[in-house]
């Protein structure tokens, strides 16, 4: 079966096999997806600035003309080299476009496709699992033990490295989506420029930025039912600019989180071991544990699902993301305040 564990990936991207020419990466932690399709497909090329040797593709339009895929990976280069094609998927089924290249692979383009959560009889995963010249790489939830490289090289780049006090206290704060920890830790890096290390001081006074703060109190209003809170808050971060699909992304872990929490409580797990195990920064422990109880894990599900086909919308609809993200965050918040 052409695929990988997910503790396997990152030996199989320091060493991609040259048959695999349809990778597909996927998984419900979106900014390791990304961030892993997109090292892919710029370093399957001499110059990842050239358009012409590495190519985004919007994955609705290559379902809208699915030969388009093939005829773009089979184009030789008026220079010759390797070229790649990023699709990041939509909502479309993309198995039309990418059957044609699994069956007659392309000699110099790899193709790298960027989707999202895809269950096992998904028809995309399926196929490219079952293909030689395919490879599917799942992308999870990052776990703690994830996180210390994740810091370390995520500092260098800034020149900086963390006392251990900083990792330790970084480990029980980040959550498990890349693209957000990230986030996190490029903004106290740039605190911290001008510094040789990333101190716990530095930690706190980054977290109690009012961005990250407010974004924070818009997750907890939405899954408390507050829609007062929620209204005010979501206002003033669409107003500051804020990305409405970041906003639904950071709504999302929650949910995930919480989902895992609940599940963990029914199983018998003590509430206390649970929120240990959530990495909470401990202003919101009280918060979330209220949520832990309100929320059962099936309405849970229910909430991830409206959450990741409210990204998609958003994402596929940029002018109107705002007006879709309060629409799902109303739905949600509605359920806990319905009782």
């Amino acid at each position: 079966m052409a695929s990988r564990k997910a503790h396997e990936v990152d030996a199989w991207l320091r060493r991609p096999d040259p048959a695999s020419v349809v990778v597909l990466v996927y998984g419900p932690n979106t900014g390791l997806v990304n961030e892993r399709a997109r090292a892919l497909a710029r370093g399957a090329v001499d110059d990842p600035e050239d358009a012409f040797q590495l190519v985004r593709m919007d994955g609705d339009a290559v379902a809208s003309d699915p030969l388009r895929l093939a005829d773009e990976a089979n184009t030789v280069g008026l220079f010759g080299g390797r070229r790649a094609l990023w699709v990041r998927a939509g909502g479309r089924n993309l198995l039309p476009a990418v059957q044609p290249l699994l069956a007659e692979p392309p000699r110099d383009t790899l193709v790298v496709i960027e989707a999202g959560d895809l269950a096992n009889k998904n028809p995309l995963r399926a196929a490219v699992e079952a293909s030689r010249a395919g490879m599917a790489l799942p992308c999870y939830a990052d776990e703690a033990r994830d996180l210390p490289a994740l810091i370390d090289g995520a500092f260098r780049e800034f020149g900086l490295t963390a006392t251990r006090e900083a990792r330790d206290e970084l480990v029980g704060l980040l959550g498990a989506d890349r693209l957000l920890s990230r986030r996190e830790l490029e903004k106290l890096a740039t605190y911290a420029h001008g510094q040789d290390k990333v101190t716990p001081a530095d930690i706190e006074a980054v977290m109690a930025d009012a961005s990250a703060l407010a974004l924070d109190t818009v997750v907890d209003a939405v899954f408390l039912g507050d829609l007062e809170t929620m209204d005010r808050g979501l206002a003033r971060l669409f107003r500051e600019g804020e990305d409405a699909s970041m906003t639904l992304l950071a709504a999302l872990r929650h949910a995930i989180s919480l989902h895992k929490a609940r599940v963990a409580v029914e199983g018998g797990a003590s509430m206390e071991s649970v929120l240990g195990a959530a990495r909470l920064f401990f202003k919101r422990k009280a918060a979330f544990q209220r949520q832990v109880t309100r929320w059962p894990s099936g309405a849970l599900e229910s909430a991830i699902a409206s959450l990741r086909e409210g990204m998609a919308a958003a994402r596929r609809n940029g002018g109107l993301g705002e007006a879709i993200a309060s629409r799902v965050f109303l739905t949600i918040a509605m359920r806990v305040a319905r009782g």
